[in-house]
């Protein structure tokens, strides 16, 4: 193998590095050079990867906020090589609200799990949306408590087996699944909104566009874009990443279609 193929050089991407291969893959300088923590076949490290890939393509790194919530990716300021605050657990669109009024010349996002967002963040989500808050909210759905132990989320499905619902989740017990996106479209202050995955080449390139499209509407000061992004979560679902992918295609997908759910009329 040539180790000249993984040179971390943006400024030689494109370039010859030997007789038989070109480099066309580098780390951008929007992610800094630590190893991810995330479980293996984990979504969260695709989506940083695609998040990170767009502020740097858009050439907007200085003047990106991030605000990273309590959950599998609290620990997202270690990898995201631009200005991070840290909010407590759910209130990371309530954060990111104040920091895009104190300062609105910045580009501002919340990246929050279903847990974070969906549970304990419900109302501050709602509402944030609602006032039409000129952020970015970037959601990842697995439909899972993945950090402290699995347990049943708001987004879990129906029949679900997890740590809180060994048996598999009961509507008439518990309620049904909660399709945030779907339910936000309905507010006002929502401008655009989308549904993405990242398990496959084609999902990615997809979210790679949302996300270029997020940050255009946010600099046209347009109102709240919220990214879903039906994610797996191994550890979680007790499964292999490659039976994860099945089980997004057969499971998650069928109650959560992928696509644009609210796109701006011009």
């Amino acid at each position: 193998m040539n180790e000249k193929l993984y040179l971390e050089d943006e400024e030689n991407l494109g370039t010859q590095v030997d007789e038989n291969y070109e480099q066309v893959y580098c780390r951008p300088d929007t992610l800094t050079d630590i190893p991810f923590h995330y479980c293996p076949g984990c979504g969260h490290s695709v989506v940083h990867r695609v998040l990170m890939e767009v502020i740097a393509e858009l050439g907007i790194q200085e003047e990106t906020i991030g605000i990273a919530p309590v959950g599998c990716s609290v620990f997202a300021y270690n990898y995201m090589n631009i200005d991070m605050q840290e909010a407590a657990h759910g209130r990371a669109s309530a954060v990111a609200t104040g920091v895009k009024r104190v300062l609105p010349d910045k580009y501002v996002f919340s990246y929050q799990g279903d847990g974070d967002l969906a549970a304990i963040g419900t109302a501050e989500t709602i509402h944030t949306v609602n006032r039409g808050e000129n952020i970015l909210m970037l959601f990842i759905n697995n439909g899972i408590y993945g950090m402290t132990g699995g347990q049943m989320a708001p987004t879990s499905l129906i029949g679900q087996v997890t740590s809180t619902s060994p048996y598999g989740r009961d509507a008439a017990q518990v309620g049904s699944p909660i399709k945030i996106a779907d339910m936000l479209c309905l507010l006002p202050g929502a401008y655009y909104v989308t549904r993405q995955i990242v398990h496959n080449p084609g999902g990615v390139r997809k979210l790679k566009k949302a996300l270029i499209k997020a940050f255009e509407y946010q600099k046209q000061k347009k109102g709240t874009c919220f990214v879903e992004v039906v994610s797996n979560c191994p550890s979680g679902w007790k499964m292999t990443p490659v039976e994860t992918i099945k089980y997004i295609e057969e499971q998650m997908l069928p109650m959560y279609p992928l696509g644009d759910l609210k796109v701006p009329k011009n």
